[in-house]
Parts: structure tokens; sequence; C-alpha cells
């Protein structure tokens, strides 16, 4: 199992200086061979690749002009070749636009290379990390890694802050069985609702620090450009986004992974997050939740300690399905948030009712398919209608537990 770990580390001044000088480079020489190549190919049809444009850069390094870099580790320039080399493959094979020059201003990132057969003078988790031209860096390991990076990637973001990353093959890490299954329905009022009945609250990270980043943003629109006043707004503006960010990010991981603790199952409904996004009243909300990123760590989270995820059609009636009888509601406006089934006389919680049924999907069946399902007839009496429900409550788990199982065996 490949594990990627991005740590806080705390260079020196020096450091600071030798990273900018770094990231000068690699932006430059990632210029210049996109330049190259471009001119080649519109004047002469001739199409090169980083190798070629090595073999440039080894000449040009002789050049007392260009003389400073080779003061730069060769595997930060020869890492930056590949990449290009990898965005132009992207780009022939449609799944990237035309690779772009970089700027300045932008988010910087280099890549070094640990030489394997002398790692440990290089890497000792949660000890030290020494970089060919830089030394030894301040790291804050708040994980501990299980193995050794083969390439150590540092990158400075908008808010001026550095990280380290990389990736290390370790064994996987398979949680106990529960046989339990949850449905989850995502939603604003409620980021997680699950199938058990557990609501999770929205902490509106961006509402809480709004109002500052738009006070930030006005004194950044009256800056003139090019100043140096308007490169501290800039920053100001961008270390409110990194506090949002974080937040954010650090809710959604606890939340996920408590997720992925309780059940061995997990049903999702997959979701139009780009379509829905598309509504101006409720955009900023939506994007605040961070929709996509829940499934992506549920996702990988659930690969790495053995769980399984059940994504079902978006365009099943979760909603408006009574999941006790399957009575399908015609219209249910999105200001409704408890209903009442007119064929059962239950009273529902939108987002739980929600929930139910697309673990009742997941697990096989349909909206409503776990209850009774005509079973039970209105003004029925109270002792049948508890029994009824234990009985749908029983189905359901059992139908649950048959899924965990095939789960396993297959897994096994």
């Amino acid at each position: 199992m490949e594990l990627s770990y991005r740590l806080r580390i705390y260079p020196t001044i020096l450091q600071i200086v030798l990273l900018a000088q770094f990231f000068g480079a690699a932006r430059w020489l990632w210029n210049a061979c996109l330049s190259w190549r471009s001119c080649l190919y519109q004047k002469f049809g001739e199409r090169v690749t980083g190798v070629d444009f090595s073999r440039e850069l080894t000449w040009l390094k002789k050049l007392e002009v260009y003389s400073w870099l080779a003061k730069v580790p060769a595997t930060v320039l020869t890492q930056v070749l590949r990449d290009q080399d990898k965005a132009f493959s992207n780009f022939f094979a449609k799944r990237a636009r035309y690779p772009k020059y970089k700027k300045r201003q932008s988010v910087q990132a280099i890549r070094f290379q640990i030489d394997q057969r002398v790692a440990a003078n290089y890497f000792r988790a949660g000890e030290l990390l020494r970089l060919p031209g830089l030394g030894s860096i301040k790291v804050r390991w708040s994980r501990i890694p299980g193995g050794i990076p083969k390439m150590v990637t540092i990158g400075r973001d908008a808010a001026g802050r550095y990280f380290v990353s990389f990736m290390c093959v370790e064994k996987n890490a398979v949680l106990p069985e529960t046989g339990h299954g949850i449905g989850i329905d995502l939603g604003i009022k409620d980021v997680f609702v699950d199938s058990d009945g557990n609501k999770s609250g929205n902490p509106r990270h961006l509402n809480k620090k709004l109002r500052r980043l738009k006070r930030y943003q006005r004194q950044l629109a009256r800056c003139k450009k090019g100043s140096r006043r308007r490169r501290r707004a800039i920053h100001r503006v961008a270390r409110q986004h990194a506090r949002i960010t974080d937040s954010r990010r650090d809710w959604l991981q606890k939340q996920t992974t408590a997720i992925i603790q309780r059940a061995d199952v997990i049903a999702l409904e997959d979701l139009h997050v780009k379509g829905m996004m598309r509504n101006h009243h409720l955009a900023r909300a939506i994007g605040d939740v961070g929709m996509g990123e829940i499934r992506r760590q549920l996702e990988y989270k659930a690969e790495w300690y053995g769980r399984k995820i059940i994504v079902i059609d978006r365009f099943e009636p979760t909603s408006k399905v009574c999941s006790e009888c399957g009575h399908l509601m015609d219209v249910m406006a999105l200001s409704i948030r408890e209903w009442t089934c007119p064929n059962c006389g239950v009273i529902h919680d939108r987002d739980i009712n929600a929930a139910r049924n697309i673990l009742s999907v997941a697990t096989g069946g349909r909206p409503g398919s776990h209850a009774r399902r005509g079973r039970h007839q209105p003004g029925a009496g109270g002792d049948d209608v508890a029994g009824m429900r234990a009985s749908d409550e029983s189905r359901t788990v059992r139908q649950c537990a048959e899924v965990c199982q095939g789960w396993q065996a297959t897994k096994h």
C-alpha cells in the first residue's frame, strides 16, 4: 500500500534563501524548455523531449551567463524536465490542456531524489530529513512514516508556508470487522447524516471567517498593482484562505475516519457536485462543505483499512420515498425537512430517511424495500406496528451482514 505524507517544515533563513534560488531555477528551466519545444514544433515541426533539452542544459551550465544553474542540485532540474514530459504526455492523450508557463507568484514546488543506497544518511522517520544543497531541515513530525521515500517534494503555498511531501510503501492497516453497514446522506444543514440517525451538523468554516476575509479583499482591491503594500495584502488574503482550508480539512478528516471505523460497508450517492455548484443561491454553502473531498477521503481510507464503499445512482428518489412502506411522493421542495407519509402515517426526517434508502439500495434493494411494503394498513394497532418495525430493522441488519460477508470473502 502506498501512503502519502504532507508535513510542515520550518527552514532557516539561509535555507529559505536557497529554496528561493532553487524555485527560481526550476521555474526558469520549465519556461525555457517549454518555449524551446514550442518553437521547434511551430517552425520546423520537430518534436523533442526533456532528454533532448537535458543535453542543451549541460552545455548551458558551462557558459558564464548560466553558471548559476550548476549551483542547483542536478536532481531538481532533472525532475522538472520529467514533469514537463509527463505534462505533454497528458496533453497528447487529451487528459489535460497544453502546458502553461509558470509564474513567480504561484505556488512553488521542487523535487529531490533520495539515493536508496545511503538513504539512512538523508531520511530517518521522526528524526532526520536531509536534502542535497539544503542540509538538515526542521520537520514537524505529526505522523511517523513506516517506510523510506524515493522522492521528496518541497513546496511553498500562497501563504508562505513550507511543506514536505513524499510517498512510502507500507503494509495495509486493516481494521477489525464490525458486521455493520451504514448509508450516508450528504447535505448543507448537516454535512453527514447516516442511516442510524446520527447527524454531524455543519461548522461552516467559511462563514466564520468571511467578514475578515472580505475586509482583506477590499484592502487588496485598493492597492496599486506592483506595490509593496499589494504584496502584503495578497499575503494576508492567502493566509486567511489557508486557515479556512486547514480547518475544513481537519474536520473532514476526523469525520471520515470515524465513519470508516464504524462500518464495514458505507453507501453513498453519486452526487453531481459540479452541477450543484451552478445553483448560485447554494454554491457557497456547497463549496464550503466539500462534498467531492468527502467522497475522495472515504474511498482511499476504505482501501487502506479494508472497508467497502458502494455508490448508488444519483437519480434514485431517496429523499421522497418512505423508508417504511416504500410510498413515493410526487414533488418535494428542498425547504421541506420533515414530512408525513400519506400511506403509513410515519413522520420522516428528510435526511435520515434518505440515508436509510441509500443503504437499502446499496444492499441490493430499492428505496423502501427493506420495509414492510403493504403489510401495515393505516389505522392498525400500535403493537403490530412496533413488531413490524422491529422485524424490518432485523431484516436491514441481516442484509448489511450479508453484504459485509460477501465483501470479506471476495477480499480474502
